[in-house]
Formats: structure tokens, C-alpha cells, sequence
């Protein structure tokens, strides 16, 4: 069976082109920092961000790591916001691997910290308090529906990074879907920010990896750090190669996600027995929930929606987050809804 696989946009396969590429890599050892194709990608990297320099890591959660080590020493304290994937879904590293304690402040109901509860969270000088070092922005915003955060708001937190002797973060493992939904640029929305990550292995569909940018000095640190946590991955064009395909070519088809997230969010709304978020979707992610009335829970779905050819991942055993990619189709989304509806009928 040809399954069809809305569990994230991190199933995506790399395409013929980028297995073509991988396969024809000219490669060097990229800890000796003498790899042509990570050299390649990383330049291009920093240059689509407007920053000074890039890293090519093994994953986003590496990346973020790294960002936060650099920027921290231990004992240290980072605001986040508290349905971040930094809070919550990179295992604790912060903490377990950086001596560093998260401040963790509600995201808005648009993805944003307020800016007053930002700045009410920056210690004052004293000796029992740890000392603030950094921000930490999600863009898009994942939990809270993929939305995407704006450049004047992101102007606005790097101003108050700025004025507090702070550096600002910013997570965006999907922050090209967030500047294609806006129609702006990528380096207007990350101008304001001293570190960003983003995700190659996402929507922008390479196998493996991701970027981190920031000045020539922070990204030296983090190199040196990346060796440290494993990630000197030596001959690492092959992958590199992919990315360099990404940023090429699949940017500028992700509203094609998008709209087929649309496609998705509007075709399930019919379906009795869900409940679509009445923003959802903002970008590729369709969040919804069951019916008070609906006889079936989560797992039960999850299930019986696997014998339909349909892959599902569940937020709790009552709500969904469903993700568009490349490998998804409009013939797909209606094998989707026609899905859920022949099960909730």
C-alpha cells in the first residue's frame, strides 16, 4: 500500500535530483574545514540570512544546542516560551548538556512572547538570581499551529535584546514556510537575531540536516562546540549536496504545502466528528481535535486510518497535528478526508 504520511514533514524523501547530486559530491573532510560541498552550502546559507557565517549540523536540535552553548555560560538563565521545541522536545540539553535554566514564559495564542512578560522576566543584578543571557524565538510557531511570527515583531524582541545587553535566538526550523506565508523575506525576518537555525531535512525536504548562522566569531565557538557533542561528521558533502538543492529549489514551492494544507483544513471541517482549529492552518500544519461525540479515540484512529493507507500522529488522545510536504498531494488530502470520513461515518 502507498501510504500517505501527514505524521510531519520530516518523512519527506530527498528527491531525484538530490539523490543525483549525493551521489556526485565532490567531498573533503569537513573537520579539517577543506569539504567543497559544505563549504559551499554553508556560504550560501549565511549569505540567503544575511549573516556573516554558517554550520552545517546533523540535526535542529544540534543546532539549537550549539546556539544556546555558545551564547551561555552555566547557570545561566534563556527565556523560551513554554510550548517551544526548545522547551520542551529536545530532551532537556539546555539543562543536562549546558548548566543552562530556562525561563519559561506562555506563548501567546500567535506564537509570540509578550513583551512585557519579556521584560519582566529579565533578572535584576543580584546574587540570587541566575543572570539572563538570551531570548529565544520559534518561527514558525509548531504547538501553536505553525504560525508564522512577523518581522516587526521580531524587530521588536531583538530591540529589547538589545537595550537589556541580551541576544536573541531564533528557532526556525521552518522559517522559510514562515517567509513564504508572509511573503517577505527570509532575511527580513531573521535581520533582528544574533543565532538562527533552520531546518534542511523539513519541507525543504533533504534527508539529513541543518544550518546554523550568526557572525564569524559565534559560528567558530559553535564549530569547536559541535566537535565536542559529536557532530564533526568528516566527508558530510554527500549530505551537504542535498541541502545545497534545498535552498535551490524547494523554497519557493512550499506554499504548494500550504495550500494543500487548506485543501486539508477545509475537507475535514465537513467531516462529523472533528473539530479543525478556526485559524488552522497558517502555514503547512492542520491542527484539530474529536468531537465530544466521536466514538473513537486517538490511538483507535491512528489504527484504523494506518489500514486506510493513512500515517497519523496525535497531539493527545483527543487532538491531531497534521503536516503537508512535498510528497503530499491533492489527490492525497481527498484519500485523507474521504478516509476519516468513511471512519467517523
Amino acid at each position: 500500500m502507498e501510504y500517505i504520511d501527514l505524521r510531519s514533514d520530516t518523512v519527506t524523501k530527498p528527491t531525484a535530483e538530490m539523490r543525483e547530486a549525493m551521489a556526485n559530491a565532490i567531498v573533503g573532510d569537513d573537520v579539517y574545514g577543506d569539504d567543497p560541498t559544505v563549504n559551499k552550502l554553508q556560504e550560501m546559507a549565511a549569505s540567503m540570512l544575511g549573516k556573516e557565517a554558517a554550520l552545517f549540523v546533523a540535526s535542529g536540535t544540534m543546532g539549537n544546542l550549539l546556539a544556546l552553548l555558545v551564547h551561555c555560560q552555566r547557570g545561566d538563565e534563556v527565556i523560551v516560551g513554554n510550548k517551544s521545541h526548545i522547551y520542551l522536545n529536545e530532551a532537556g540539553g539546555m539543562a543536562a548538556l549546558g548548566g543552562i535554566q530556562a525561563c519559561p514564559l506562555e506563548n501567546q495564542p500567535d506564537g509570540t512572547l509578550a513583551l512585557d512578560d519579556i521584560l519582566v522576566s529579565i533578572r535584576t543584578e543580584d546574587v540570587h538570581h541566575p543572570i539572563t543571557r538570551l531570548i529565544c524565538l520559534e518561527n514558525t510557531q509548531n504547538i501553536c499551529g505553525g504560525v508564522p511570527l512577523t518581522p516587526a515583531y521580531t524587530r521588536q524582541v531583538g530591540d529589547l535584546a538589545r537595550k537589556n545587553h541580551l541576544r536573541l535566538h531564533v528557532d526556525g526550523a521552518r522559517i522559510f514556510n514562515s517567509a513564504v506565508a508572509q511573503n517577505v523575506s527570509v532575511r527580513e525576518l531573521v535581520d533582528p537575531a544574533d543565532s538562527v537555525m533552520f531546518c534542511l531535512s523539513k519541507g525543504l525536504a533533504s534527508p539529513v540536516g541543518s544550518m546554523l548562522v550568526g557572525s564569524k566569531e559565534f559560528i567558530a565557538r559553535a564549530r569547536h562546540l559541535r566537535k565536542m557533542v559529536g557532530g564533526g561528521m568528516r566527508q558530510v558533502g554527500v549530505l551537504a549536496a542535498a541541502g545545497i538543492i534545498s535552498l535551490e529549489k524547494m523554497i519557493e514551492r512550499l506554499d504548494d504545502d500550504h495550500a494543500r494544507a487548506r485543501e486539508l483544513a477545509n475537507g475535514l471541517k465537513q467531516v462529523k466528528g472533528l473539530v479543525v482549529d478556526a485559524a488552522s492552518p497558517f502555514t503547512n500544519m492542520v491542527y484539530l481535535n474529536l468531537s465530544e461525540d466521536a466514538k473513537l479515540n486517538a490511538a483507535q484512529i491512528i489504527e484504523e486510518m494506518e489500514k486506510r493507507g493513512v500515517l497519523l500522529d496525535a497531539e493527545n488522545m483527543r487532538r491531531f497535528r497534521l503536516v503537508t510536504h512535498c510528497w503530499v498531494d491533492s489527490a492525497g488530502i481527498s484519500r485523507v478526508v474521504n478516509a476519516f470520513r468513511e471512519l467517523l461515518s
